[in-house]
């Protein structure tokens, strides 16, 4: 709300300069805060990727949760007024990768019933094959 006083206080004065800082400064803590949202669903996205790599099965409740959770990132990553999407397929890929790393952590309490540490998990699931297949699902229409 700070910025956005600025921001007027700034226009008034006639400083373009200075008011084009400040939406600048709101643009990228607006982005931050979408990664930061898909970065969440990418984390259950992955932790249920992750459970039916390592148990070699799947549930309802994973499949409903994976579904959901890919709905939410392609919903916050679309831009509804200007068109296209916040984050390109790389920035995915990056955030993705990110997510991976508390996954596999948060993982662990629940492959087998905590049976595994996080560099015995790594040894059962193929993190590429995962984090691709995270990839495809988010956006079906590229092939990765």
């Amino acid at each position: 709300m700070e910025e956005l006083l600025t921001l007027k206080d700034l226009l008034v004065k006639g400083d373009v300069q200075g008011a084009l800082l400040i939406v600048e400064e709101l643009t990228e803590m607006s982005r931050n805060d979408i990664i930061k949202t898909i970065r969440s669903y990418a984390v259950i996205l992955l932790l249920h990727l992750i459970k039916q790599q390592a148990e070699n099965r799947t549930t309802r409740s994973w499949e409903v949760s994976i579904r959901n959770s890919v709905r939410e990132i392609q919903r916050e990553n679309k831009r509804r007024k200007a068109g296209g999407y916040y984050l390109t397929r790389e920035e995915l890929l990056e955030t993705l990768t990110e997510a991976y790393l508390n996954a596999i952590d948060e993982v662990t309490l629940e492959v087998e019933e905590g049976r595994y540490e996080v560099p015995e998990l790594e040894k059962l699931v193929n993190r590429e094959e995962i984090i691709n297949h995270a990839l495809t699902l988010i956006l079906p229409g590229e092939s990765s």
